[in-house]
């Protein structure tokens, strides 16, 4: 079941880098060239410094081409494009796309034999990759906008309906799935159970419509609104809380009281990996807990180890806190892929 609720991230106690036998059997044998596609800009920055560094250090015979592959759907595009000739050994992305790879046979299937902190993971993020890559980061749409400028600040989802804001916000629509998780955070605003039907979601949107100046914000939510372009936009918490930071504030940070939804990261090898031991090596680091530690702390990430011994301060900032636990609206991204095209096309329209 790829569903989250509250009870997905009963936290563990203090993890480890990664297997000790496994590590020590590998790191001197392991060699070649892995090329390891994921998101880029502060994505990047961040996570090159928390998680490629280290590995390779613990592995100084494999080298690491990271490569920044724009949006999760030009991701799958792109795996898509090389199956006959395989140009990249991990992949990290989201969960509605990588459930479309799997279904295509793109992915290979890894076993705990293989990488062993896939025992270490919690139960729901082994399942929602099956056999195939599991989640390696857990997330959450928030809605961010100018604290500096914007008076009353935002405090809930149906503040997006004000007047003040006609023309001045940047509303992420699908397929990129920040719009997937909007529609089902105002479906359920509206009484509706996006399982049944979005319809009443949908209504609200189309209300919503005149309000927007962009559905596709370039680059990014967050610069709009510190060029002064939008005063709001939707967001990913991880990013959100990087950018509030490092602007002193100037980002607010909403988790609406109405409800959010979890956006989940795997990581999957690409069937026919080139260099498939370093790849694997590296998926084991990925989801090692030591690493997803650093990673959280660094990027505000919830981790998917239950072993990830994450500082509370840290926690709290993530979608692992029990006050953001309460308010997730559980969404089976396996179901969701199956009705993707279709709330697509009525975003469209």
């Amino acid at each position: 079941m790829a569903s989250l609720d509250r009870r997905t991230f009963l936290l563990g106690g203090a993890g480890l880098a990664a297997s000790p036998s496994l590590a020590c059997a590998q790191s001197g044998s392991l060699s070649g060239k892995i090329t390891v596609m994921a998101y880029g800009g502060i994505f990047q920055d961040n996570y090159v410094a928390t998680v490629v560094e280290p590995f390779r250090k613990a592995f100084p015979g494999v080298a690491v081409n990271y490569v920044a592959g724009g949006t999760s759907a030009q991701m799958l595009g792109a795996i898509r494009s090389q199956k006959a000739d395989p140009q990249v050994d991990v992949v990290i992305f989201d969960v509605s796309t990588s459930t479309i790879g799997n279904a295509e046979g793109l992915f290979s299937r890894i076993t705990p034999e293989e990488a062993p902190s896939l025992n270490d993971l919690y139960p729901e993020a082994r399942a929602v990759g099956g056999p195939f890559g599991p989640a390696v980061t857990y997330d959450h749409l928030v809605l961010v906008y100018d604290a500096q400028n914007l008076k009353p600040p935002l405090a809930k989802l149906a503040d997006l309906w004000r007047p003040d804001l006609k023309g001045l916000l940047a509303i992420s629509a699908p397929p990129n799935i920040q719009g997937l998780a909007l529609t089902v955070m105002v479906n359920k605003m509206e009484g509706g159970n996006h399982t049944q039907s979005i319809d009443a979601g949908i209504k609200k949107l189309r209300e919503l419509s005149p309000s927007v100046q962009t559905f596709e914000p370039n680059p990014d939510g967050y610069t709009l609104i510190l060029n002064g372009v939008v005063r709001a936009a939707t967001g990913w918490n991880a990013r959100a809380q990087l950018y509030s930071d490092e602007t002193k504030g100037r980002i607010g940070v909403l988790l609406p009281p109405e409800g959010s939804v979890f956006q989940i990261n795997t990581i999957n090898i690409p069937e026919g990996s080139k260099n498939r031991a370093a790849a694997v090596a590296f998926l084991n680091h990925a989801l090692a807990g030591g690493t997803q530690k650093a990673f959280t702390e660094r990027m505000f990430y919830a981790p998917t180890n239950a072993k990830a011994d994450v500082v509370p301060a840290a926690l709290a900032r993530t979608a692992a806190s029990a006050e953001n636990r309460a308010r997730m609206i559980p969404v089976d991204w396996a179901e969701m892929a199956k009705v993707r095209d279709q709330w697509n096309n009525r975003w469209r329209r």
